[in-house]
């Protein structure tokens, strides 16, 4: 009775705790995902989760579903890179440009694992700020993208990998922090603190700043704890994602505020060329991000769909790679 599909949805409900987070994890609909449950929980005679308003918790046999779902989903994983090296796809390059540079501290442990994995995959970070990223996929410079553009492009495959919500952040006893939530006109009110970006890649900016009609003051930096360390030190804000920076609010050395009454939320995406996406390695290391980041990233999302992101290959999600 029970399959592969029903322990990646026992598992998504684990890691969301929310049937509708689930769902989109799984890409199914609601209605979907809960007769799945259903299903089982007829065949189990046992109830298999428990609502609690829009949240779900896993009873005792649900959970115990869940370790099971754990170890064969592993070990589906590992027998399908064995096949991958078996039929020799298992060599090539994985060359990754970082337009996010707060993903650092998640994604060296994924690249300390999957080097392991996949030792003949040559495995390398491409340095620097570009105003372009993706079009270094074009042009051979890099293998992978990870970053927010999702804009459809000619032989450009974006999988969305989570959505995130982005934080203000100030300084402990900033004259904002009595304020429970921002608003774009207290952006004004101080500097400005980003990466050397362009300003249409801000998500505060393009997003929350422009439609306003607020002026702002900008300093750049390119490290995330020199960015922290400016905000601590009063020489402005920034805006930051909330999983970047937990560490440093539950150690006070700077608070966070939300901003705008719903919360400011990006996409972020993982692209690649659409002739690479049905390399296994490279399918593999997608999956493990999605793996490791919903199990350990606090306060993250699946993404939404978006009906245009469909266009030209664009808009996939991890789960449907191997569709291509």
């Amino acid at each position: 009775m029970i399959e592969l599909r029903h322990l990646r949805t026992l598992s998504a409900l684990s890691e969301t705790g929310s049937i509708s987070l689930a769902a989109q994890r799984v890409h199914l609909t609601q209605s979907a995902l809960s007769h799945q449950i259903k299903a089982l929980q007829e065949h189990y005679q046992l109830p298999l989760i428990q609502r609690n308003g829009h949240a779900i918790q896993l009873t005792e046999a649900g959970k115990r579903l869940v370790v099971l779902a754990e170890k064969i989903l592993g070990e589906v994983q590992s027998a399908e890179r064995d096949l991958a090296k078996i039929s020799r796809q298992a060599t090539g390059s994985l060359r990754i440009v970082l337009e996010c540079h707060t993903c650092f501290d998640w994604l060296m442990p994924i690249m300390d694992d999957f080097r392991q994995h996949w030792p003949e995959v040559e495995l390398d970070l491409v340095s620097g700020f570009y105003s372009d990223p993706v079009s270094l996929l074009r042009q051979d410079v890099a293998d992978v993208v990870i970053g927010s553009e999702n804009k459809p492009q000619q032989g450009i495959v974006h999988f969305p990998l989570f959505r995130f919500e982005i934080l203000a952040v100030l300084a402990p006893g900033h004259v904002l922090g009595s304020k429970k939530v921002l608003e774009a006109a207290d952006f004004a009110q101080d500097v400005l603190i980003t990466y050397p970006v362009p300003e249409e890649r801000i998500d505060l900016i393009r997003q929350v700043l422009i439609p306003a009609g607020v002026s702002w003051r900008r300093r750049t930096t390119e490290l995330t704890v020199a960015i922290l360390q400016l905000v601590a030190s009063r020489r402005g804000i920034a805006a930051l994602p909330g999983w970047g920076i937990k560490n440093y609010l539950d150690y006070e050395y700077v608070i966070a505020r939300r901003i705008g009454a719903g919360g400011l939320w990006s996409d972020l995406y993982l692209s690649i060329r659409e002739e690479d996406a049905s390399l296994r390695y490279l399918q593999d290391f997608m999956e493990t991000i999605g793996q490791v980041c919903f199990a350990r990233l606090d306060g993250i999302r699946p993404s939404g769909k978006k009906g245009k992101e469909k266009k030209q290959g664009a808009g996939k999600t991890a789960g449907q790679i191997s569709s291509i």
